[in-house]
């Protein structure tokens, strides 16, 4: 098994203009006699999940998804040759019997950087193949859309595009993996949410490999 999340941290990255993260002792050892932290953050903090009304204004939440929908055989698709703001073409949906596919950019390298805003993207016309294939999507970058930054190009997307191709069709979206390296191209992707029910939660993910 294989530990797929970031670490939810005081001040750690988010999407630009998402609440900011604070965990701070609500109650010391020392004083109290037992340990309290005091958690603060936007529902898709760190690695997360995206439920249908994140973006679409008729679309579910979480809690319209049986549990064991989160837990999922993945496909993990090599995109580490793509660079800064590169579109991941539709080239590279595969066709297979999985019920997701995680993209792996190696983008996670950068994570707490200003760099990891200018992750490759899923192109609206991948995530269409995806949504059309019936695959749920992760990725190991912060929005499977480009994320505005100082070095957005003008021929890029704009809005949330591949959210609205995936989300729009039930299809889920992961976001904030890190480590896919470590897990075979084949793995099953364990990633419950907390029970918030609403656009989004922090998950737990993990790959789980067959040995």
């Amino acid at each position: 098994m294989y530990d797929l999340s970031q670490r939810l941290a005081d001040g750690m990255q988010t999407f630009p203009d998402d609440p900011e993260v604070r965990l701070s002792p609500t109650a010391v050892f020392e004083a109290d006699g037992y340990r309290v932290t005091s958690i603060e953050c936007g529902s898709h903090t760190g690695t997360h999940v995206d439920a249908p009304t994140h973006t679409e204004p008729d679309g579910d939440g979480l809690d319209a998804f049986p549990i064991d929908r989160f837990v999922l055989e993945t496909v993990r698709v090599d995109c580490r040759d793509l660079g800064a703001r590169d579109a991941i073409p539709p080239e590279r949906v595969p066709e297979t019997d999985v019920e997701c596919v995680a993209f792996h950019t190696g983008w996670d390298d950068h994570w707490g950087t200003d760099r990891y805003l200018d992750h490759p993207y899923v192109a609206p016309e991948t995530a269409r193949r995806c949504a059309e294939r019936g695959y749920d999507v992760g990725v190991d970058t912060l929005n499977p859309d480009p994320t505005p930054s100082p070095r957005s190009g003008s021929d890029e997307p704009t809005g949330f595009e591949a959210h609205h191709e995936l989300l729009g069709n039930d299809c889920l979206v992961f976001e904030n993996l890190t480590g896919l390296e470590r897990v075979p191209e084949r793995f099953e992707l364990r990633a419950y949410p907390l029970a918030l029910g609403g656009d989004g939660a922090p998950v737990r993910a993990v790959g789980v490999a067959d040995e």
